[in-house]
């Protein structure tokens, strides 16, 4: 097997580079992972828990996004220390992981949900979701195809693709946070914030008609999940945050010469300038995680249930799979009017395009950097070539198993259930690996705090806890 891998070369010793830019200058990464967050777990899968049981598991998303933030800051160290990615880290435990780590990213995230669920929420905004069945034009095909047609133009319209995808899904969680505000503001009684109040601290109740495989995926889903927290890695590096700022940023390789990204990372010298330094970029991390990722994720996610709770709950409507956004648009529409529903709709289009258009760049910042890192022979191509390759792939092939599941009636919420299924398999592995290679290889100063520890290990023995349950149940069921 080590014929297949190139070296994996030590760490150079370099100087962390200077924090010299206010936190605003440089907020960003954190403000993708949350476009990343408001996905299907919060317009689509807690929504619908909270239509079918009420209340009494809401506590659970915000425990979700509260261990997440945990991994984020870990993850954020690592490449804040290294500047290298933390799927090189895994690799400098075991070459296994490289393999592994693509076969997990590809059999969480190939199913296009996202994309049909997006395509979906678009058709119904501008035309309704009924029109044009009897036609292509009216498919969900056609439309998941307007969407990866869009996400084409965003990734490799302008030369440095992170400031492309970031500025776009800023604007994505404007739109989203301040249409859910609106709604929640105009169908949120004083009883449906009170019913909230007591799911939030309901804490550890788990309804009996709930099984152990959907509280796997709720809770998977309840902020980025799967390996969607580890993409933070890739935004880091591309603006420039501690080590990274020794590290080319992608650029578009259609757009012109790209530069060679090297595969391997830094350490620094335990001075005092680097520990004053280094701590300087974990403040950032934890004002970065804080703001965007924690507080805006846990609002976001609320206000998502807010309307679920005040619509679809009273009424005894259980949206049948692939239909939640449209249900609710409709009957937000009988309380409110025409607004209500446009607004929703806006909302859910704006929520699973940025989704689909950060996963699109996540995956294949992924598996290009695993290849190009790990792969010997790979580095004869540019870091931009393997993206630009996966990418492309990632794009056709979710059009193409697009068709084929709607031709078999397959629904995109099977396709986000799958992902977080098997996202939740693939966080009981990086998770603790991601506490054990910090404490490893990182300097002591760098190194994660008792508290830091303490809630990792909690958020293994979750993730962990969870995933042996559900191969139990799936073996027993």
């Amino acid at each position: 097997m080590g014929k297949i891998y190139q070296t994996l070369h030590d760490f150079e010793t370099a100087d962390l580079p200077e924090k010299t830019l206010s936190f605003w200058k440089i907020a960003g990464p954190g403000a993708i992972l949350v476009g990343l967050s408001i996905g299907a777990g919060e317009i689509i899968i807690w929504p619908r828990i909270v239509a079918e049981f009420g209340s009494s598991m809401i506590w659970a998303a915000v425990l979700g996004v509260f261990l997440q933030l945990w991994i984020n800051f870990e993850v954020g160290r690592w490449t804040v220390a290294t500047g290298e990615t933390v799927y090189t880290g895994y690799s400098r435990v075991w070459r296994g992981f490289a393999p592994l780590f693509i076969f997990i990213t590809i059999l969480s995230w190939i199913a296009p949900g996202w994309g049909r669920a997006s395509g979906l929420a678009l058709k119904a905004l501008l035309v309704g979701p009924t029109w044009g069945t009897d036609t292509f034009w009216g498919t969900d095909t056609f439309w998941t195809i307007i969407t990866f047609a869009a996400v084409t133009l965003i990734l490799f319209g302008p030369k440095m693709i992170y400031n492309s995808v970031e500025k776009t899904v800023e604007l994505l969680v404007a739109i989203v946070t301040i249409g859910l505000i609106v709604v929640a503001i105009s169908v949120g009684s004083l009883a449906t914030w009170k019913d909230l109040a007591h799911g939030i601290v309901n804490v550890g109740y788990i309804d009996p008609g709930m099984t152990i495989k959907s509280f796997f995926i709720a809770l998977v889903f309840a902020g980025a999940g799967g390996t969607a927290n580890l993409f933070y890695t890739f935004y880091l590096r591309d603006k420039n945050i501690g080590m990274g700022g020794h590290l080319p940023g992608l650029q578009n390789p259609l757009r012109g010469r790209t530069e060679t990204v090297p595969s391997t990372g830094f350490i620094f010298s335990e001075t005092e300038e680097n520990q004053s330094r280094f701590q300087a970029w974990w403040n950032y991390i934890k004002k970065d995680q804080i703001l965007f990722f924690w507080a805006l994720n846990t609002v976001t996610i609320l206000l998502f249930i807010v309307g679920a709770l005040a619509v679809l709950h009273p009424k005894g409507i259980v949206p049948s799979k692939g239909t939640l956004i449209w249900d609710e648009a409709q009957i937000l529409g009988e309380v409110w009017g025409g607004t209500g529903r446009t607004i929703f709709l806006l909302v859910g289009v704006a929520t699973l395009f940025g989704t689909q258009l950060a996963l699109i760049d996540g995956v294949a910042r992924s598996i290009s950097d695993i290849v190009y890192t790990n792969i010997k022979g790979a580095q004869k191509r540019e870091l931009s070539w393997w993206y630009l390759l996966v990418a492309g792939t990632w794009i056709s092939a979710g059009c193409l198993i697009t068709y084929v599941m709607e031709k078999q009636g397959v629904s995109d919420l099977g396709f986000l259930l799958n992902a977080a299924y098997m996202g939740g398999f693939a966080m009981a592995i990086y998770v603790p690996l991601t506490l054990y290679i910090n404490l490893k290889f990182l300097p002591k100063s760098a190194k994660p705090s008792w508290i830091c520890i303490i809630m990792m290990c909690i958020a293994s023995l979750v993730y962990v806890g969870f995933a042996v349950s559900s191969i139990i149940w799936e073996i027993t069921k």
